[in-house]
């Protein structure tokens, strides 16, 4: 039998997690990048138990879990009043309650680990340096075309992000829906964190029209800072210098321990917060979309990654029979995602009010919280879902 072949746009977590879980399934995947070298840009990211769960299935598991601190606890402070809100114990009780533990990994150690794994398989091609100018969808083939030359495939999977190209061909529905709120990040070294607030805890600062989460990364080496906040201010893109100035001013009213954080880093990199609405279909033909470019959502759910990781699993289970055709198979394969991806969509939008409410809202919120928050209420997204991973 005629091997299968799949071609991704983007070798970021998703595109690479995403020939991780093709080439489990019989495909030969090339993967193009166009950047010079497979790499992650930022600072920390968080892993729920569905996270970690879909590592385990791309055979990622063991890799992460060296770079990964498992924190006590997942802890909500009142930024105005350093008052804790609410605090979820992450030790063996929530372990086995989801089947797998919470974890924090700088995403550039995710990444190598993905990129590790896709570097020993043979039916896996890393094309660095190779910019897509075009690419088509022929009926019984796929094409992309780089500086390189045309490659052929069966078919191809977008993962460029927030700003696909491969979304216009798809969907076609124009750039992403901009929040208003920016989001500055840098990492900092321990020693730099005053003692009481060196803590083995994810913690998040919520404050009004503005958030400060912290925790421990690389065995507790660092300390990861994203720092969140309503802005006027837009730019294009994520990677782009951030301001200092407009960070103390927007932090100005919080508690001294958040603004001593802050003020330990002189320089910050600020990304602008976007998302789109969530969509039903997000394939056409034989080619389709995964992670960001299917279903961007804002960072306040902590599971961008953890979708695109859950997106690539289940992708590959979709084809992994032969004898169905690919086109059909990329139809039903966003049709498995789409209501769990748009609730992870509308619940982040619905986090970030909750982390940024100001007055009557803010007292609302601290004494709801404050009355007790069920674990079960985090089922629907920790809980192993099945093979499709479905809503």
């Amino acid at each position: 039998m005629t091997d299968r072949r799949a071609l991704i746009i983007g070798g970021g977590i998703g595109g690479v997690a995403a020939a991780l879980s093709l080439a489990q399934h019989g495909f030969k995947v090339e993967v193009f990048e166009r950047a010079a070298q497979f790499a992650e840009i930022g600072a920390g990211i968080q892993l729920g138990p569905n996270s970690i769960r879909a590592l385990s299935m791309l055979d990622v598991g063991e890799r992460a879990a060296r770079l990964t601190v498992h924190p006590e606890a997942l802890v909500m402070m009142d930024a105005l009043d350093a008052r804790a809100v609410v605090r979820i114990e992450t030790g063996p009780t929530f372990e086995r309650r989801f089947g797998a533990p919470y974890g924090l990994i700088h995403r550039a150690d995710l990444h190598s680990a993905l990129l590790e794994t896709a570097r020993a398989n043979p039916d896996i091609t890393l094309r660095a340096g190779e910019t897509i100018s075009e690419f088509a969808d022929h009926g019984d083939h796929v094409s992309v075309q780089t500086a390189a030359g045309s490659v052929v495939g069966d078919l191809l999977v977008g993962a460029d992000g927030l700003w696909s190209k491969t979304r216009e061909f798809v969907v076609g529905d124009g750039p992403p829906r901009r929040s208003g709120h920016i989001a500055y990040r840098a990492v900092l070294p321990t020693a730099e964190v005053p003692p009481h607030l060196r803590r083995p805890e994810m913690v998040l600062w919520a404050g009004p029209k503005c958030h400060l989460v912290h925790y421990p990364l690389r065995g507790g080496e660092l300390f990861n800072l994203v720092a969140v906040f309503h802005s006027e201010r837009y730019q294009e893109g994520w990677d782009s210098a951030g301001d200092p100035q407009e960070l103390q001013l927007r932090f100005a009213q919080t508690h001294s321990d958040v603004r001593t954080m802050l003020g330990k880093i002189s320089q910050w990199r600020m990304w602008v917060l976007c998302d789109r609405e969530p969509i039903a279909n997000w394939s056409r033909g034989r080619v389709t979309l995964l992670g960001d470019a299917a279903h961007p959502m804002l960072q306040y759910l902590a599971q961008g990654a953890g979708m695109a990781m859950e997106d690539a699993v289940c992708l590959g289970q979709t084809l992994s029979d032969p004898s169905t055709p690919i086109s059909e198979a990329l139809a039903e394969y966003p049709k498995r995602r789409y209501l769990r991806t748009g609730r992870a969509q509308l619940t982040a939008r619905l986090y970030g009010e909750f982390f940024h409410a100001t007055g009557v809202r803010r007292e609302l919120r601290n004494s709801f919280l404050a009355s007790g928050l069920n674990i079960e209420g985090l089922a629907w997204l920790y809980d192993p879902v099945g093979t499709g991973q479905a809503a």
